[in-house]
């Protein structure tokens, strides 16, 4: 049960951070919005483990957790660059429901295998998933943008392979392992930054945004950690991947985006999964 807590509640964070991180990205560019949240993110993370100060762990987690923070980084520039070059309503589903299956299937040979309750938990979460991630206007016809997918997938690749590397550094250690992540992650963004020539200004009006996404992802990231620690992987990443579902309520409640019926459907089938994954 406590497992389920806390991955519910990185879904929650992270799609509020989500949401944070949209509305930051309307006003700076999302690039920008992206490497100041990271810096955010690292500066509190690295502030409370100096604070707590857990022994620092061995130089084989460090790599470990740097490689989870560059592979979750190159889902998110995938991910975004998918948006500009094709649909956003495929980009979005495909890689958060790859980002869920890979721990799926990693955790059925690392683990005990679950029961046929968790496994049906699963199919609900997954399509769940894939609903509530839909927009206003769906996908169509699905295979008539096959080549949509390539970008989609290996985004969904890197967030599934970011879950899979940061439960295997946290094993043992919570918060310099999240250093070091964020650290990785950082490195590729700044030389993407660097590469691409991007400009580094901020709006004045983004900060209270950025900031508030930086704390947000990290407190994502907290509690996927913890419900890893206390759980099963594949559970946690399935639930944490739930995420889009808390986006997309906020943009009810304070944008006044209408959810389609599709969502509403997606929404219900991740109430089934939650109740079918504490059976």
């Amino acid at each position: 049960m406590l497992s389920i807590l806390f991955g519910l509640t990185s879904a929650a964070i992270w799609g509020a951070g989500d949401f944070t991180g949209g509305m930051a990205s309307r006003k700076t560019g999302a690039y920008r919005a992206v490497v100041y949240g990271e810096m955010i993110g690292l500066i509190f993370i690295l502030v409370v483990a100096l604070i707590v100060w857990q022994p620092i762990p061995a130089l084989g987690i460090w790599a470990l957790s740097m490689l989870a923070g560059a592979f979750g980084t190159m889902g998110i520039l995938l991910l975004y660059y998918s948006m500009t070059k094709g649909l956003m309503s495929i980009a979005a589903p495909i890689s958060a429901l790859l980002a869920a299956l890979l721990p799926v299937i990693i955790g059925i040979f690392t683990e005990s295998l679950p029961t046929w309750l968790t496994f049906l938990g699963f199919a609900f979460a997954l399509a769940a998933i894939w609903l509530i991630s839909q927009s206003q206007d769906g996908v169509k016809d699905l295979l008539s943008h096959i080549t949509d997918l390539r970008l989609p997938l290996l985004a969904g690749v890197g967030f599934g392979c970011y879950f899979v590397l940061i439960h295997a550094a946290t094993r043992t250690a919570i918060l310099w392992p999240m250093v070091a992540a964020r650290l990785g992650g950082l490195i590729i963004l700044t030389l993407y930054m660097t590469l691409r020539r991007e400009s580094w200004k901020v709006e004045r009006g983004a900060w209270s945004l950025i900031f508030l996404n930086g704390l947000l992802d990290i407190g994502g990231n907290l509690f996927f950690v913890l419900a890893g620690q206390v759980g099963r992987l594949d559970i946690s990443a399935v639930l944490s991947s739930l995420y889009p579902g808390s986006t997309v309520i906020l943009a009810w409640i304070f944008l006044k985006e209408r959810l389609s019926r599709t969502q509403w459907i997606g929404i219900i089938a991740a109430l089934i999964a939650i109740v079918l994954f504490t059976i």
